[in-house]
C-alpha cells in the first residue's frame, strides 16, 4: 500500500507539472488579457510593424543609393560637356539624391547668371549663391536619409519597457488569482507567471531588430553624408570657378 502511494506521488507531481506546462502558452496569454494587457500587446504589435516597415524601406533605399551613387557622380565628372552632364542628371530618378544636389547647384548658377547686374548679384556673388543652394540641397537630402530612424530609435529604446509593463501587470493579476484561490502550488503559479513573462520576451523581440537596424542605418547615413559633402564641394568649385580644384591643380 505504501509502495503504491509512493509511486502515485511522483505520477501526480508529473501530471501537475505537465498541466502547468500546457497552461504556459501564447493562447492562454491572449485569453487572459484584460484591458491593459491588450493595450500593451497592441502597442508592441504596432511598434513591430512600423519598425519592420522602415527597416525594409531604408534597406531598399540604401541599396539603390549605393548602387547608383558612384555611377552618377563618375558619369557627371567624366562628361566633358556641362549641358550633357546636367541632362544626364535630369534623367535620373527623383529619389536619386546626388543628381538632385547637382541640379540645384546648376539651377542656382544659371539663376545668378541670368540676374547678373541686378540687386541679387550685388548682394551675393556667384560663389555665395551657389554655396547657399548646395547647403540647402545637402541638408534636404540628409533629412530624407533619416526618414524612419526616429521610429526605430523609439522602438529599440521603449519596447523592452512596454513589454516589462505587461509582465508586471500580468504577474500582479496572477498573484491576485493565486491569493484568492489559496492554491500556491507550482501548477497554479507557473502558468500565469510564465504567461506574463512572455510579454517581456515579446518586447525584446520587437526592440532588438529595431535597435540593430537603427545603428546600421546611422552608420550608413554617416558615410553617405560625407559623400554628399565631398560632391557638394566639388560642385561649388565647378559652378563658381568653372573647374574642380583637383582638375585645376592637375593642369598646373
Amino acid at each position: 500500500m505504501l509502495q503504491e502511494t509512493a509511486a502515485a506521488a511522483p505520477a501526480a507531481a508529473g501530471g501537475n507539472n505537465a498541466a502547468a506546462l500546457q497552461q504556459m502558452g501564447f493562447d492562454h496569454l491572449i485569453q487572459g488579457f484584460d484591458g491593459v494587457g491588450w493595450i500593451v500587446f497592441l502597442t508592441l504589435s504596432i511598434m513591430s510593424v512600423m519598425s519592420w516597415y522602415w527597416i525594409i524601406i531604408n534597406f531598399i533605399k540604401n541599396m539603390r543609393l549605393r548602387g547608383r551613387a558612384d555611377r552618377v557622380v563618375t558619369t557627371f565628372w567624366e562628361t566633358t560637356n556641362a549641358q550633357d552632364a546636367i541632362r544626364y542628371m535630369e534623367e535620373q530618378p527623383k529619389s536619386e539624391p546626388f543628381s538632385k544636389i547637382a541640379l540645384d547647384a546648376a539651377q542656382a548658377a544659371a539663376h545668378h547668371q541670368r540676374h547678373d547686374g541686378s540687386k541679387l548679384a550685388e548682394s551675393l556673388n556667384r560663389s555665395e549663391f551657389v554655396d547657399r543652394a548646395l547647403r540647402q540641397a545637402v541638408t534636404r537630402e540628409s533629412l530624407n536619409l533619416e526618414a524612419g530612424l526616429t521610429v526605430l530609435a523609439t522602438t529599440g529604446s521603449s519596447a523592452p519597457f512596454v513589454g516589462l509593463l505587461g509582465t508586471v501587470w500580468g504577474i500582479y493579476h496572477a498573484l491576485i488569482k493565486i491569493g484568492s484561490s489559496g492554491d500556491a502550488s507550482i501548477s497554479a503559479v507557473a502558468g500565469p507567471v510564465g504567461e506574463a513573462l512572455i510579454m517581456t520576451a515579446i518586447g525584446l523581440f520587437v526592440a532588438i531588430p529595431a535597435l540593430l537596424a537603427y545603428n546600421a542605418f546611422v552608420r550608413s547615413n554617416r558615410i553617405t553624408n560625407n559623400q554628399f559633402d565631398t560632391f557638394a564641394h566639388d560642385l561649388h568649385d565647378f559652378f563658381a570657378t568653372g573647374a574642380r580644384v583637383g582638375d585645376a591643380a592637375g593642369k598646373r
